[in-house]
């Protein structure tokens, strides 16, 4: 091939392919990618009861997961609502829970450090903990995310989320979210 000339498509493709299948390799790790959650509050999609929301208790919701990899060494977890009017709203970020943990109860309080050693972020309410949807008009989406990491962070009480999700960068094992909706 005369230098300067372009590469057949059919050769690019070759090329690619391996790296494709390489990449795919390495990010799944050889894991089980999915981690399911649930709570006895809602189900997937569902409303959410007006008790876990600034119009009544606001006490966050039990959660229950699973399809952690044993290679985790600890979770995290954000609560976001990106149809807030000014851009994704966080309600909850809880970080360094412990990897054997698969549960939360409801009413988890606001505490900079919970007894099993997580610690809480600050949510876009100024707070640490959780705050529950409160949307200024129509029915909002709010995302549970529950990250495995194969680390545990260094970070504060009080970090935001911006923080945390630079500090889980390269260090996801698996995912898995449950959204629930809430309309005033």
């Amino acid at each position: 091939m005369k230098a300067g000339a372009p590469i057949p498509a059919l050769a690019i493709l070759i090329g690619i392919i391996p790296i494709c299948l390489a990449l795919a390799t390495l990010s799944s790790g050889g894991l089980d990618m999915a981690i399911t959650i649930t709570s006895s509050a809602f189900t997937e999609g569902a409303m959410i009861p007006k008790k876990h929301t600034c119009d009544a208790e606001d006490v966050s919701p039990d959660l229950k997961w699973s399809g952690v990899p044993k290679e985790a060494k600890s979770l995290a977890l954000i609560c976001d609502d990106p149809d807030a009017p000014a851009g994704t709203w966080v309600h909850w970020v809880l970080f360094n829970i412990p990897a054997d943990v698969n549960a939360l109860p409801a009413g988890i309080p606001s505490d900079a450090a919970l007894k099993n050693g997580a610690r809480q972020g600050k949510n876009d309410f100024r707070k640490l903990g959780y705050g529950g949807p409160c949307p200024p008009g129509g029915t909002h989406r709010y995302f549970f995310k529950v990250y495995a990491l194969d680390t545990v962070f260094s970070l504060d009480s009080g970090s935001t989320k911006a923080q945390v999700v630079a500090a889980m960068k390269g260090h996801i094992l698996a995912e898995g979210q449950l959204m629930g909706k809430y309309k005033r």
